[in-house]
């Protein structure tokens, strides 16, 4: 454990810990010679830190960090353009960029500012809208007839590698079956995280694409579902998924 983690703990349990939990202490400590001795050790240790200078960051650090943002600002600039594309689910919303698809949103009958402001929260990027170029509406159909898309099409690089990891894992799923929380958490390596993968899930903002769908709780239930339940269940039963 690192001291900062030492130090957050004992900061809890000084000030804003449950106070049964700190009465415990303060009895233990009053009749355990042992405790005091190391209580008495790290005060002393935290009193000399407190004492010392804060460190200031070398101008050689702060050059690269304002050249590394500088570079980050500088990359995509560009914006994602949503566009309104009809298919067998009613109209979605997509975001492309370069060829490539960053976002899907289902129409829930929200005002299209909305849709885009929700787009560009997600993303962290600019969003503006725009007309649905020939190779987006071909590759929506082909998708709705495969139920799978081309991994060159899709674009999830603005995610974190655990995301990623999860989405990845969650396409591997074939049509029209399901897996669960924790299949997704082994297959990538971390059969722990069972509820980080639905809070990807959750997040997903390339559902359809990377189909969340297809996942379901350890008893095979649906379980939750962006768009409500009743849409999952539409969308396995399309895909040929029969419980």
């Amino acid at each position: 454990m690192r001291c900062r983690d030492v130090e957050a703990l004992w900061d809890e349990l000084r000030g804003e810990c449950q106070a049964s939990l700190k009465e415990t202490v303060h009895v233990h400590l009053r009749a355990c010679p042992s405790c005091q001795d190391m209580y008495e050790q790290y005060e002393g240790v935290a009193y000399c830190l407190s004492c010392l200078p804060r460190p200031e960051p070398s101008c050689d650090l702060a050059k690269k960090v304002i050249q590394h943002i500088a570079a980050l600002k500088g990359k995509g600039h560009s914006p994602i353009v949503l566009s309104a594309v009809a298919t067998p689910l009613g109209r979605v919303f997509v975001g492309f960029k370069h060829h490539r698809i960053a976002y899907v949103s289902l129409d829930t009958g929200e005002p299209l500012d909305e849709v885009i402001a929700r787009a560009g929260r997600r993303l962290r990027r600019e969003v503006v809208p725009g007309d649905a170029p020939l190779w987006l509406v071909v590759a929506l159909e082909k998708f709705f007839s495969t139920w799978t898309i081309d991994d060159a099409i899709v674009d999830i690089s603005a995610l974190t590698p655990f995301e990623q990891a999860v989405l990845r894992a969650a396409a591997r799923i074939p049509p029209g079956e399901v897996r669960s929380y924790a299949w997704v958490a082994t297959q990538i390596g971390r059969p722990r995280a069972a509820r980080a993968v639905g809070r990807v899930m959750a997040r997903n903002p390339l559902p359809l694409l990377f189909p969340c769908h297809r996942v379901v709780d350890s008893s095979g239930e649906l379980h939750n579902y962006y768009y409500g339940i009743e849409m999952k269940a539409r969308l396995l039963e399309m895909e040929g998924y029969r419980r």
